[in-house]
């Protein structure tokens, strides 16, 4: 009996230890990337369908989010491990510090693409079918920052797919306004994970590792300015379209009013300070949202 205990005691140990390192492989425990891309998905579900988006669609793309975002970020890892630990802000992570093989990293990975799968089982048949370049996308992401000078414009496609699949699965199409809605938040994720690398710059330079931040050099933050300008203007473009009421208008000076204070703040270049302001990002794609929802429920009670 007491053998039999000590076994249990162990495996549970064991088993729970494991649990808590997948976690952080997954990045469970900082959400800030799967809100980054969860925000735009959200746009699109509610401008396809007007505002009254079907439940069963709402949380298959809030579960696809998070289970494809932690995905991702497990190969990621699996594809930087031999440089992680040589960057300051990721030599914490569990392949950095010897706690996972590759073998687990695959396989969590393969186990977490086919639960996303699950959440393609409400969806119609369009959504599926443009769910394999998304997938793609995610997969092949991290490889990219050893060959291509602006990887963060690749992890803008990948975190917009969601956008044209949302489209489809509430629509069965992808009409123009789902591509308008991609390409600015292509500028945006091009924008904010710019400063995200202007925080790993020195590091990413000793190491090799291409990223936006290092292609750009001394223009980077007139980049991330630059790019901000264009995913404003689209907004103001998609405002048109869908004739938008002052709550979605609120979200603009908003908007440009904290983007402007991110392009003050990177000025110095610190890596604490970039790391910050790339979070705040976050009240962004919650700002242009909770302007999406307003716009239509002040819409729908006043029959506009």
């Amino acid at each position: 009996m007491n053998i039999r205990r000590f076994l249990l005691k162990y495996l549970s140990r064991y088993t729970v230890g494991r649990l808590v390192i997948y976690t952080k492989l997954m990045r469970a425990d900082k959400p800030i990337g799967t809100l980054l891309l969860l925000w735009p998905t959200l746009w699109a579900v509610w401008v396809a369908s007007q505002g009254q988006p079907d439940t069963d669609i709402v949380i298959a793309f809030c579960a696809g989010v998070f289970l494809m975002r932690s995905a991702g970020c497990v190969i990621n890892d699996f594809a930087d491990r031999k440089y992680d630990g040589a960057v300051a802000r990721t030599k914490n992570r569990p392949f950095a510090k010897g706690l996972v093989t590759k073998t687990e990293a695959l396989l969590l990975t393969v186990i977490l693409c086919m639960a996303a799968a699950l959440c393609l089982v409400p969806l119609n048949t369009a959504a599926r079918l443009m769910s394999l370049p998304a997938l793609f996308l995610a997969m092949t992401y991290p490889f990219t920052k050893r060959f291509f000078p602006i990887p963060q414009f690749y992890l803008g496609l990948a975190f917009s797919f969601g956008i044209p699949m949302a489209f489809a699965a509430v629509t069965g199409g992808v009409p123009s306004t789902a591509w308008l809605i991609f390409v600015a938040n292509v500028l945006w994720t091009l924008a904010y994970d710019t400063i995200y690398a202007m925080a790993d710059k020195e590091d990413d330079l000793k190491i090799g590792i291409k990223t936006s931040a290092v292609t750009f050099g001394e223009h980077d933050i007139k980049m991330v300015a630059l790019c901000h300008f264009w995913f404003g203007a689209l907004m103001v473009v998609l405002g048109w379209q869908i004739h938008a009421s002052w709550p979605y208008w609120l979200a603009l000076p908003l908007t440009v009013k904290w983007q402007f204070e991110q392009y003050r703040a990177i000025q110095t270049r610190n890596r604490d300070v970039c790391f910050r302001t790339f979070l705040e990002n976050n009240r962004i794609g919650l700002a242009w949202f909770a302007g999406l929802a307003g716009h239509y429920l002040w819409s729908s009670w006043w029959g506009v």
